[in-house]
């Protein structure tokens, strides 16, 4: 098993598997989700995630291909937030604003293995008070769980010593067809979602939580991504980057936020979870590079689908909130499930 050394801590490789076949190979560094392999309508399996052939390049290259990303993922404005009265300043690190916990977010450190079977894995990070800016130390832990219903499901678990903000995603960059071999454009995307959160200049929420009706953000029905994804209200020339509100009945309900299908394997991949919102990216900056399998990787040849509370939530009191205090315990689920037709 390749085994990297850094700062006195081992990252690995872990092969998780279901009984129909599916395969889930991680590592330890950042959680990250190296492989994912998946059946088409023919039976044939596909690596379904970006990410690269050794743990090395795993751990230097795309930080967040697979991640978990945390402390907050997504932005907040200008890297502050006031809790309980008091201001805190967080790394900036897009722009003005803090992005995916940091300079060295959950999606950089060496997590420890807690737990490991043959088609589950528990990885634990203690993130202590003050690193990034983030008040309290928060114990992190992340279980990934490859069940016999072809579903990929990630559950996320946190207490805190202090008052502090919290919001985990998992940060996967799926192509159905298989990582590297071609544009996502031709993918059909569903989102139930009945609104969206308008962004600003920096790529922040204002605030504003804007229907989608008669807008390129309306997804509530089957919709092939290249009809919208060259709308001027998207990034011009480089495609979806935005957070959608999911239709739910009540908070932390396990609920259908978006389906993903590629029409030409069959596969079709649901997104349940438990948070208020799911940020579509459309690789919008990736940069061309080898991957895996000497395929290549570029812009909008994969989305991520990445459940989550709404970005710059802590600054926004009318979002739901993201503050976990001593005494209570975060716990969210986000599940991705495969199927064929």
């Amino acid at each position: 098993m390749e085994t990297i050394n850094i700062n006195g801590q081992e990252a690995k490789l872990f092969t998780i598997k279901n009984k129909n076949g599916m395969v889930a190979e991680v590592t330890n560094y950042g959680t990250k989700i190296i492989r994912l392999l998946v059946p088409d309508k023919n039976g044939n399996f596909e690596d379904v995630v970006q990410g690269f052939d050794t743990l090395q390049e795993n751990i230097n290259k795309e930080p967040y291909f697979g991640a978990t990303c945390g402390r907050f993922a997504n932005r907040i404005k200008n890297g502050k937030f006031t809790l309980d009265g008091k201001e805190y300043t967080l790394v900036q690190n897009n722009g003005g604003n803090a992005l995916h916990g940091g300079i060295k977010g959950f999606n950089a450190q060496v997590w420890e293995v807690k737990e490991v079977s043959g088609n589950s894995i528990r990885m634990q990070y203690i993130s202590p008070d003050g690193e990034e800016g983030y008040p309290g130390t928060l114990e992190c832990r992340v279980t990934y769980t490859l069940t016999d219903n072809n579903e990929l499901k990630i559950m996320y678990e946190a207490t805190t010593n202090k008052p502090t903000i919290i919001g985990l995603t998992n940060h996967s960059y799926f192509n159905l067809k298989g990582a590297g071999n071609g544009t996502i454009r031709d993918h059909i995307l569903q989102i139930n979602a009945d609104f969206h959160t308008v962004l600003d200049d920096t790529a922040s929420p204002t605030g504003e939580i804007r229907p989608v009706d008669n807008s390129p953000f309306d997804f509530r029905q089957p919709t092939r991504i290249d009809k919208v994804i060259d709308a001027p209200e998207y990034i011009p020339g480089r495609g979806i980057d935005n957070n959608w509100t999911i239709r739910k009945n009540q908070p932390k309900e396990l609920a259908l936020a978006a389906t993903l299908y590629e029409p030409v394997s069959g596969r079709k991949m649901e997104v349940l979870t438990t948070q208020p919102g799911v940020q579509v990216y459309t690789a919008n900056w990736v940069e061309k590079q080898p991957g895996k399998y000497g395929k290549t990787y570029a812009e909008q040849d994969s989305v991520c689908l990445e459940t989550q509370n709404f970005p710059n939530s802590p600054n926004i009191a009318h979002f739901p909130s993201s503050v976990l205090r001593p005494g209570e315990k975060y716990e969210e689920y986000c599940i991705y499930k495969f199927s064929v037709e």
